[in-house]
């Protein structure tokens, strides 16, 4: 089969979050497996660094809007690892210093510039290949599936294309406001509550759940949750309403990448047969945040994330007072809402012996707080998959996590009388319940020989893409059987 990925980032061209990895590596696998694979991203500058040349394979599309037209270049990135990237060239709307937005907002025309990237890949594919199936990702690879099954219904060269949406993350849906509809030349007929409007907004990520012909999301448990008011983002009735056609299929990651036996930018290697090198990556994570005085005996958390309310920061600033009583040292990596950048810098000074703060993103870092923290804290709100409590398992970096999304389908608690198990889970969303699974791991890192063979559990489990993308294909194949 021909299977065209169309999203709206991918490692390492551009990267806000997970979803870049998923793309980085979900298409080699697919690749590998013997099937044809082509990737479509926006050409954003951050791309642009990557592909200083252009090298046009496709000089000009005309994407035509209510009042005027747009003309799209596309660019050829080439073949990485089997799979053939193209980049959807726009320099008006996607050469901007951000992919989405600024810390004022999401741009206010990036109803257009998604809109523009789904036609402009549809018309693309004509000349450079009509997929089997276009396995979109998110909202803004979403508008594809809308204008296959309603401008483009009658197009012979894409009848028997399928369709598949990814939701990475329900929370992102792409509101506009209804006259969207005629802005992008849609017939108004699918502005209903039962196709593309919600609380009269124009909702790109509905549109993609109604009009796909399958659905995905990144982990079994968040596929049950977003059928639910309480994770739906009130998409929850869309999501129920395709729940024959909606599956949960976890993220893997790149042990490529992430594997503490070849990691190149840790202190030491280390392995579940051989942990000596965790004590050195240990002491440089300490020398790299400036920690010269926490004691050998203290238990190092780390934490690497997007400072934001749905990583359960508030739950973390609630706590804190309370772990500065216990033997450990805390240190997060990240940046976010201004609120938790400023807060977690203040009580950096009012725990100066207990906590460090970086407020950035540095990958050599992620690695190094992987590797050289002994607990990983995870406690969020809700999240649809989650990687770093995967990288985390295979560092020996045992995780903390409330029992959401892909966190719960990840970790199993720890039973001290089997010794199996790989961390620790809380299930309410409250501070206690948080405070007491940190207690309990606290408590068990205490046994250095208990501790151990719950790293070892971890470092021993296998969530590389293989399985992913077996189920993957099995979806790609019923769809397309579907079509034909």
């Amino acid at each position: 089969m021909h299977i065209a990925f169309v999203a709206p980032e991918c490692a390492p061209f551009v990267k806000t979050g997970g979803l870049a990895d998923a793309i980085e590596s979900l298409p080699k696998e697919i690749a590998r497996r013997g099937h044809q694979v082509t990737v479509y991203i926006p050409y954003y500058r951050q791309v642009s660094s990557h592909f200083p040349e252009k090298k046009v394979v496709i000089s000009s599309i005309t994407i035509p809007f209510q009042y005027y037209n747009r003309f799209v270049t596309v660019i050829d990135g080439g073949k990485h690892d089997g799979v053939q990237f193209y980049f959807i060239d726009n320099p008006e709307l996607f050469d901007r210093e951000t992919p989405y937005g600024t810390q004022a907002g999401e741009y206010l025309d990036n109803w257009e510039r998604f809109g523009l990237f789904c036609r402009a890949v549809l018309e693309a594919s004509k000349d450079l290949g009509v997929p089997d199936i276009f396995h979109m990702h998110d909202w803004q690879a979403s508008m594809l599936s809308v204008y296959l099954r309603t401008v483009y219904y009658f197009d012979p060269a894409l009848r028997n294309s399928g369709t598949l949406l990814t939701v990475h993350n329900a929370g992102y849906q792409g509101w506009f406001p209804p006259q969207t509809t005629e802005h992008l030349l849609l017939p108004w007929d699918i502005f209903t509550m039962d196709r593309v409007e919600q609380y009269n907004t124009f909702n790109f990520l509905k549109g993609g759940i109604v009009y796909s012909d399958s659905i995905t999301t990144v982990s079994h448990k968040y596929a049950e949750e977003i059928q639910t008011p309480e994770f739906g983002n009130g998409l929850d009735g869309a999501f129920a309403k395709r729940a024959a056609d909606l599956h949960g299929i976890l993220n893997g990651v790149d042990y490529n990448k992430w594997n503490p036996e070849n990691d190149g930018k840790i202190a030491a290697h280390y392995s579940p047969k051989d942990l000596s090198g965790k004590a050195q990556c240990r002491r440089d994570l300490l020398h790299a945040f400036g920690a010269s005085n926490v004691r050998d005996d203290a238990a190092v958390l780390g934490i690497v994330s997007r400072l934001a309310t749905q990583k359960g920061f508030d739950l973390t600033a609630q706590i804190i007072e309370q772990l500065s009583f216990e033997n450990i040292f805390l240190i997060i990596l990240g940046t976010g809402e201004p609120y938790y950048e400023n807060l977690f810098r203040s009580l950096h000074e009012r725990f100066p012996d207990k906590l460090s703060v970086r407020i950035t993103y540095d990958e050599t870092l992620a690695h190094k707080i992987h590797a050289g923290s002994d607990i990983y804290l995870m406690p969020s709100r809700y999240e649809p998959c989650g990687l770093n409590q995967i990288y985390s398992l295979k560092y020996g970096s045992v995780p903390v996590v409330r029992a959401t999304g892909g966190l719960d389908d990840t970790i199993e608690e720890w039973n001290p009388e089997a010794k199996t198990g790989t961390g620790f889970k809380f299930h309410g969303y409250y501070a206690d319940d948080y405070l007491r699974a940190v207690q309990r791991a606290l408590a068990v890192f205490a046994d250095k020989d208990a501790w151990q063979t719950l790293m070892r559990n971890g470092m021993l489990q296998d969530y590389s893409w293989i399985k992913p993308g077996e189920a993957y294909v099995k979806v790609y194949e019923e769809v397309a059987r579907r079509r034909s």
